[in-house]
């Protein structure tokens, strides 16, 4: 019943689909997008709560974002698709391949975790999304921004414009509706045992910023030890998001991945 908003472009046998992380939208893949229409058909979407996706303000939790993804990929695919999941979009990729494995033919985990939040995170996060029903974005922006990105993109003077479009797009949110996407996400449980209990789970390549600091190299590196066959990719002074902050790096590392699993070729 919630409705999610998409977009589709390019064409092609395979089809990628992209999921986003928490207060961003499908616009932080733009320029993957852009690289990878051109073999494949992708599809990326708005979480609820975000983008031009319907803003949920009841409860919900974790498995109801994995739902809304089912439910999206089998509306608009007629087999399983190649998964690209940013931290939020990674949460699901996981739980998604391990509960409806038909769906999923490969993943890519960016800035993402398998576990569970931290006890210190998830009181430090609760406090932020206290103080965010109370007031607003405003007290809160500057925070999370720097949790978001790192300090080389959010300094660099020729991403002002960028910087100030992320800015301005998170404090357009519905903050109500944001602080009950985060307290689902927040309060997620660990997949880590499952995935390393998974037999022939999907190829899947790992890719983590520098820099991240909600999902650091820590967390990467479980879910290397934990997905059997994984691959980690390391982006150079990127923060939480790679895709944005570090373009080229994490697109390159796509199309590495795929050509190493023969995902799709270049359509003639």
């Amino acid at each position: 019943g919630v409705s999610l908003n998409y977009v589709e472009v390019g064409s092609g046998s395979e089809t990628i689909v992209f999921s986003h992380g928490y207060l961003m939208s499908h616009r932080m893949y733009d320029e993957q997008i852009a690289a990878l229409s051109s073999s494949a058909r992708v599809i990326a979407f708005d979480h609820r709560c975000h983008g031009a996706s319907e803003s949920v303000r009841t409860k919900f939790g974790m498995y109801d974002l994995v739902d809304d993804t089912a439910a999206l990929i089998r509306e608009t695919c007629e087999g399983p698709v190649h998964f690209v999941g940013m931290s939020t979009g990674g949460f699901v990729g996981m739980r998604l391949t391990l509960r409806q494995p038909e769906l999923i033919k490969s993943l890519v985990l960016i800035d993402t975790s398998a576990d569970h939040e931290s006890p210190e995170a998830l009181r430090g996060n609760k406090v932020l999304l206290v103080i965010l029903g109370l007031f607003g974005f405003r007290p809160v922006i500057n925070k999370a921004m720097s949790i978001l990105m790192g300090a080389p993109f959010l300094n660099d003077p020729n991403r002002k414009d960028q910087v100030q479009f992320w800015k301005s797009y998170i404090m357009s949110l519905d903050r109500q509706a944001i602080r009950q996407f985060g307290y689902a996400i927040f309060s997620r449980d660990s997949v880590l045992d499952d995935l390393k209990r998974a037999n022939d789970f999907v190829p899947t390549q790992i890719i983590v910023g520098e820099l991240d600091q909600p999902t650091p190299m820590r967390n990467s590196t479980d879910m290397l030890n934990a997905i059997s066959g994984s691959e980690l990719t390391i982006v150079p002074n990127a923060g939480h998001t790679s895709p944005v902050e570090e373009p080229q790096i994490v697109t390159d590392a796509l199309h590495e991945f795929y050509e190493r699993i023969d995902a799709f070729t270049q359509d003639q």
